[in-house]
């Protein structure tokens, strides 16, 4: 326990002690306890606990008695006798073990951290960091059971009953269609938007990222293929309806029309608070460090994370196969998205398979990598526009958008218009 103020080394003392007197007040106690023998801070009460967790598997009692027969031999490595006696009367009641867990949980995780953080100092390398930063991920893993109750759960419903939350749970998509099947993007949902390349996916993730600037929300835009000017040039024709060609050479074919939208466009742009994060090579240790960034700033504002898109991500360490470095990353961001309950939007190809069919619109199967991603994803949107493949079509200005898999609720399809020249959808009314 080096390292700990005196006051603290006292306290994970006690509850280590009160943990292995509540299994010897209670034997059972033991198969409610999550904790390991590397756990706990010193070394004997590793030895005891080792061995209460040994007779345990052999369904024997947990008592003095057999405690001293497991222990043998060790039983002067814990101090003798007199400490195993003293530790079976410690505990008066086995009412606040779950208390007690918590506070040696909390202890082995600072052990964790602060050893990894010594290994990145002193080495000073990218594995070093990222073994700190898996360690991090993995310590928030431990214990999680305890950070709701039954009573949160049960409290959290009887509000919603009685609660009016409007037609949308989540954060408005800005399409009426999508809305009435989603209910809106969900805080802590993996969503999935893919298609094959210029069917409309980052237009459309663009659209989504507009509308929850323009209800007040909060965006972090990942663009690991496009650069941040581009990405606002799309946004900004979209504002103006002005066409995305004319934004090539504005001085040359804007008119004076056209200059006054701009201008307007950009005072509402830059009043929003969207970061576009353009780097090229991003990890998802870089998503989340700026999620975590953002969040803390906006702690009670709708927050909505868009990344264009997966296989652009960059990933830290050796994989044998790529599908095992796609489900790492789809991992990591749902366990993100969770943990600072926010909805994110990941962009995704289709692979060529689709080419090959008689009907190109896709299915879930045409996700690359599409196993880990299908497990990993609350909700799966497809998108397929006729026009790509059908130049005559006479409604060719209609994007098919496939909810293929939602978690907690209904799959189709909705449509909307999609205005391609100023990169604008809207609802389709009545049809």
């Amino acid at each position: 326990m080096d390292g700990y103020p005196a006051d603290e080394q006292n306290e994970l003392l006690e509850a280590e002690n009160m943990v292995l007197g509540a299994v010897f007040l209670e034997p059972s106690i033991i198969n409610e306890l999550i904790l390991e023998t590397y756990h706990f801070s010193h070394k004997r009460n590793q030895i005891i606990f080792q061995a209460m967790t040994a007779l345990r598997q052999q369904s024997r009692m947990i008592d003095l008695v057999t405690m001293l027969n497991q222990l043998g031999s060790q039983i002067m490595d814990i101090g003798g006798i007199s400490y195993l006696t003293s530790l079976s009367v410690t505990c008066p009641t086995t009412a606040h073990v779950e208390d007690y867990q918590r506070i040696v949980l909390e202890h082995y995780k600072i052990r964790e951290l602060k050893r990894k953080a010594a290994g990145f100092l002193n080495e000073g390398s990218m594995e070093a960091a990222e073994s700190f930063y898996q360690t991090f991920i993995n310590m928030q893993k431990i214990g999680r059971g305890y950070e709701r109750t039954k009573q949160d759960v049960v409290m959290e419903i009887f509000d919603e009953i009685y609660e009016d939350y409007g037609d949308l749970r989540g954060i408005d998509s800005g399409f009426d269609s999508l809305n009435r099947m989603t209910g809106g993007w969900n805080n802590g949902d993996l969503i999935i938007l893919a298609a094959r390349p210029s069917m409309g996916k980052t237009a459309l993730a663009l659209n989504l990222a507009i509308n929850c600037c323009l209800k007040g929300g909060v965006v972090d835009l990942f663009s690991i293929e496009m650069p941040d000017k581009q990405l606002v040039k799309r946004m900004l024709s979209n504002l103006t309806r002005i066409d995305g060609a004319k934004w090539k050479n504005p001085y040359r074919f804007f008119t004076e029309e056209d200059q006054a939208k701009a201008n307007t466009a950009l005072e509402i742009y830059y009043k929003w608070d969207l970061q576009i994060h353009d780097h090229s090579r991003q990890t998802v240790t870089d998503i989340r460090a700026q999620i975590q960034k953002t969040r803390r700033e906006f702690p009670d504002r709708e927050f909505l994370v868009v990344i264009d898109y997966l296989q652009l991500i960059a990933v830290s360490g050796k994989y044998d196969r790529h599908d095992l470095a796609i489900g790492s990353i789809t991992k990591e961001l749902k366990e993100i998205a969770r943990k600072y309950q926010v909805p994110i939007i990941l962009l995704s190809q289709l692979s060529r398979g689709v080419e090959q069919r008689m009907d190109k619109r896709p299915k879930m199967s045409d996700l690359r990598d599409s196993g880990s991603i299908e497990q990993d994803a609350d909700l799966i949107i497809l998108l397929y526009r006729d026009e790509y493949y059908n130049k005559e079509n006479e409604a060719n200005n209609i994007i098919e958008i496939d909810i293929a898999k939602q978690r907690n609720g209904a799959v189709g399809t909705v449509k909307l218009l999609f205005e391609k020249e100023v990169g604008v959808f809207v609802d389709v009314y009545g049809g």
